[in-house]
């Protein structure tokens, strides 16, 4: 009977966090004819190392600055959609690897967090039905840590080096997301990464040091395409150094 009735919590979980991130908008994945080429991966150089970048629309932002910066340094992938939540990553972290031929990844820089902690209403009327007020949690603190937890250990079989990227600030009028949330999943975050001596990119901190001059618009988590370029930076300084260490 215990077995059946948490197998059934489970389940809920599972499905209501499908159900929230279903009330998303299109315009949040940022996966339309405008951003293709940012899922446009690269032909292999066996001369090159292998780069693997996971996340949402704010890597998909940053993606085409970084291949431009390694040029000639590092194969630059990305998974081929926007990573949303870390429940969604876990579901589908076999068959994003699997679509790229189950490469062999020198470094894997990831994240999640914007998702996670971003309230839906199905009656909402606004954008992706965000609604901090009366909306419902996308992932619990609790179930955040343990979807995490679950991706460091898959990612850590592939044998790459590791490189977590901290959830960037999420500004004052946002209307899904709380601000300070994200520093609570980014502590959570770290704790995982410090037991298992992963790598640390504190983006968060980085975007805070120009981030009214970064930034789209009041109340919106994405970057201006300098804000992406800005944030392309301290991505490929994190991955340059992970690769010298993988290169020892």
């Amino acid at each position: 009977m215990l077995k059946f009735k948490s197998f059934f919590l489970s389940f809920v979980f599972f499905t209501t966090t499908f159900i929230l991130a279903d009330l998303a908008s299109e315009e949040e994945l940022y996966t339309g004819k405008e951003f293709q080429s940012a899922f446009a991966n690269p032909q292999d150089n066996p001369e090159l190392p292998n780069v693997l970048l996971i996340g949402d629309s704010i890597s998909i932002g940053y993606t085409l600055s970084v291949r431009k910066e390694l040029k000639d340094k590092a194969d630059v992938y990305r998974i081929s959609t926007n990573g949303r939540h870390t429940e969604f990553g876990l579901a589908n972290i076999e068959k994003w690897l699997g679509k790229l031929g189950n490469k062999e990844f020198d470094v894997i820089h990831f994240n999640w967090g914007l998702w996670d902690i971003c309230y839906r209403n199905p009656e909402a009327t606004t954008q992706g039905k965000r609604d901090k007020v009366h909306g419902t949690l996308t992932t619990t603190p609790e179930d955040y840590k343990k979807n995490l937890e679950s991706i460091v250990e898959r990612l850590q079989k592939t044998g790459a080096k590791l490189i977590w990227c901290a959830t960037t600030p999420v500004p004052e009028n946002e209307i899904g997301r709380k601000v300070g949330d994200e520093v609570k999943y980014n502590l959570i975050a770290e704790a995982i990464m410090l037991k298992e001596g992963v790598a640390i990119n504190d983006l968060h901190t980085y975007a805070n040091q120009s981030l009214p001059t970064i930034q789209k618009l009041n109340g919106d988590v994405h970057f201006t395409s300098e804000g992406s370029a800005y944030l392309a930076k301290q991505v490929v300084k994190t991955i340059l150094e992970q690769l010298a260490v993988k290169s020892k």
